[in-house]
């Protein structure tokens, strides 16, 4: 028993794994940040136009996607640390070979395969879901912490990656991040080899004949509650949660993807859009955070429809201000604003759905913000090419936020009414009655 303990839900172990999850995502999180600062001097580098120089991120972010799934079922049948390890030769053999492609289409698979589908993707849906597994008290903090690791390499890979670009230019930055992915990330994925616990649905028996009875009546009102979350069949519930999520990253992907070459595009230089980057991402940090803390208390769902209500805020000010010190404001406001959205879908697919589904689950709808981030990084070089400009850009953003805030709303209304409710945590068995 007391083994089951140290190694159960919310025990000391859990939150070492956090730990250990957390420093993963912010190794990851290079795939997804590098390219971005990077964008200016490949474009430059071969020569080609903005939504040419966006394609591998672009690519990326569709590996990134596809091979969170394929990443997470492998995860539910092997444990995490084998896509981790998988994940660590991926960046490995992707950012290497990227510093070494002769063209365009060659950077590009790349970044697709080894650096989308094979790197990054294990180290953030699939660590995700697996940290849903190990928390119940704090679930919404955990997830907030493990998620806050694409974030924090988002403060910190910009700037690195700008330094060594300018000081040994882009390809040799490239290799040299690829030898220091594999050399940190395969050694700690030993250290996540123990399997997840089984969480019951419900209460847990004691082995009484009341408590087993109790319990056996919570599992059957779960699944009960699970066959129509919100009043919905679950696949289209399931299906709205993902369109959300690409709407929502669709409108992010503007200022993270192209807010260096915006910069430079202003005058300002690569350098300060890196800057700007950073800031935008250690702003996130603290929203998710917060946000972990906050859902806690609201939920999921409510925590999805004030990101998206306050992301949309921050999409307008970018609109009005466009200097440097305004630029750096809005950008914190921004990363300030939207760090708790992706966290929430997790928490919303472990409130709706059966514990047995979360790993595919939280999978797919991570996988689907993912694409979102690809789909309108490409979307916005390619309105940029066509307008000279980034305003439409902008506001081509704000309509896909609108489109995640009217679902998220919709959502939250039919809670609102009773159609359904999450179900309830675990209670002790000696409660009272």
């Amino acid at each position: 028993m007391s083994a089951d303990l140290r190694y159960g839900p919310d025990s000391r172990y859990a939150w070492l794994r956090l730990i250990v999850a957390l420093v993963l995502m912010t190794i990851g999180a290079s795939g997804m940040y590098v390219i971005s600062v990077a964008l200016p001097a490949v474009q430059a580098g071969f020569g080609i136009d903005r939504s040419a120089a966006s394609t591998p991120y672009t690519m990326m972010m569709i590996g990134f996607g596809v091979g969170g799934v394929l990443m997470g079922k492998l995860a539910d049948r092997f444990g995490i640390n084998v896509p981790v390890g998988i994940g660590a030769l991926g960046l490995g053999l992707g950012f290497v070979a990227a510093g070494l492609a002769p063209n365009p289409f060659w950077l590009t698979l790349a970044h697709g395969l080894l650096i989308g589908m094979l790197g990054t993707a294990s180290t953030f849906s699939p660590l995700v879901a697996d940290t849903t597994l190990w928390f119940e008290k704090r679930r919404g903090l955990a997830v907030a912490i493990c998620a806050s690791g694409n974030y924090l390499g988002g403060a910190i890979w910009p700037p690195i990656a700008q330094y060594f670009i300018e000081a040994v230019g882009w390809r040799q930055t490239f290799i040299g991040i690829g030898i220091f992915c594999a050399a940190t990330m395969l050694p700690l994925s030993f250290l996540l080899r123990r399997r997840a616990p089984v969480l019951a649905l419900g209460m847990v028996s004691d082995g009484s004949p009341a408590s087993a009875a109790a319990a056996h009546a919570s599992q059957a009102a779960a699944r009960a509650r699970f066959a129509r979350p919100l009043g919905l069949a679950p696949g289209f519930l399931h299906a709205l949660l993902c369109i959300a999520g690409v709407a929502c990253c669709v409108a992010m992907a503007m200022p993270q993807v192209h807010i260096v070459a915006y910069c430079t595009d202003l005058g300002f230089g690569a350098a300060r859009g890196a800057q700007m980057l950073a800031v935008m991402l250690g702003f996130g940090i603290v929203s998710r955070l917060v946000s972990g803390v906050i859902s806690d208390r609201i939920g999921g769902l409510r925590t999805l429809l004030l990101g998206s209500v306050l992301q949309c805020v921050a999409l307008l000010l970018f609109l009005p201000f466009d200097g440097m010190v305004s630029l750096f404001v809005v950008s914190a406001l921004f990363g300030l604003f939207q760090g708790g959205i992706v966290p929430s879908y997790a928490l919303i697919v472990r409130e709706y759905f059966p514990p047995a589904q979360t790993g595919t689950r939280v999978a797919m709808v991570v996988s689907c913000t993912l694409l979102g981030m690809a789909l309108g990084g490409w979307m916005s070089g390619a309105i940029f090419d066509m307008t000279g400009s980034y305003h439409a850009a902008f506001l081509n953003g704000i309509a896909w936020n609108l489109l995640n805030g009217a679902i998220a709303l919709y959502l939250l209304w039919r809670a609102g009414r009773g159609l359904s409710a999450p179900v309830a945590r675990p209670m002790p068995t000696n409660a009272p009655a």
